[in-house]
């Protein structure tokens, strides 16, 4: 049974997505999300205000999908220990100060100018969604361990290097931006999510280049696995520092749009350079 096992695990290794990674991480958040749905039905209150202690803790216990998917998947396909190797590559942080200077240069700028553009047309700034800066170092940590970054122990750490081996560079971010937007749908029900408030085709811009910059980053990093949930958690960190959304479905939200359109190209310009260095330094 170990020899077929084994045998089992190099083929799916070499020339097989493992599905069942998206199988577990679907099931996993959506069956949470689906009862904090359930439990919120009959509130017109924000999740922030609802009678369910539960909600909020639900919540942030669904985003753990991704990660739970690449564990099954882990454990299921290579065995006892396996788990146990993966997470020591996200021990180190010394990612070189020029990807620290990057995913703080690129997220932050991007942020910022989505943030500051609509003033020069006329519309009111938005104030921060912290009550001050000094808040930002904490906050950024709370975000990258459990508002965001822990999902890239699934989607970047674990599935994108499958994704990137049958597909290539490009389609394989194309392909996890569109399944990461599409795994976050439920969370349009749930009132008083930052996605009740978001349009879900520029949500998919973002993601899609959210793709192409983590991936960038992790190979930038060589392979510390810890950078892409970094990036994860300054991307989110940065939007409550300028925020980009109006906590309003009726309104304009050009910001979010700006923001979106902002990523997305700086994600092709990252894919079209690293592509370009593939076909001419290989």
């Amino acid at each position: 049974m170990l020899a077929g096992r084994k045998k089992y695990s190099e083929e799916f290794m070499e020339n097989k997505i493992p599905v069942r990674f998206f199988i577990i991480t679907f099931l996993f958040s959506w069956i949470i999300w689906g009862i904090t749905i359930f439990l919120n039905q009959d509130s017109s209150h924000e999740i922030i205000y609802t009678s369910s202690g539960l909600i909020m803790p639900l919540m942030l216990l669904g985003a753990f999908g991704p990660a739970i998917g690449a564990f099954v998947s882990l454990r299921s396909l290579n065995g006892k220990g396996a788990i146990k190797n993966y997470c020591k590559k996200f021990i180190s942080l010394k990612f070189g100060w020029k990807v620290w200077f990057s995913i703080f240069l690129m997220l932050g700028f991007s942020c910022f100018m989505a943030w500051i553009i609509p003033e020069f047309f006329g519309m009111d700034r938005m104030p921060s969604f912290l009550p001050n800066i000094f808040i930002f170092p904490i906050y950024l940590l709370i975000v990258t361990l459990f508002g965001g970054g822990q999902e890239e122990i699934g989607w970047r750490g674990y599935i994108l290097p499958f994704l990137e081996k049958k597909y290539g560079l490009i389609l394989s971010s194309i392909i996890l931006g569109v399944i990461w937007a599409v795994w976050h749908i439920p969370l349009w029900f749930i009132p008083g999510t930052s996605q009740t408030y978001m349009n879900f085709i520029a949500f998919t811009f973002m993601t899609i280049g959210y793709s192409f910059i983590f991936s960038w980053v992790l190979e930038a990093s060589e392979n510390r696995l810890l950078s892409g949930i970094v990036a994860h958690g300054v991307a989110n960190g940065f939007i409550a520092l300028f925020p980009i959304l109006i906590m309003n479905k009726e309104s304009n939200q050009i910001r979010f749009w700006i923001y979106s359109v902002i990523i997305i190209l700086i994600g092709i310009i990252i894919v079209s350079i690293r592509t370009y260095k593939i076909k001419h330094y290989a």
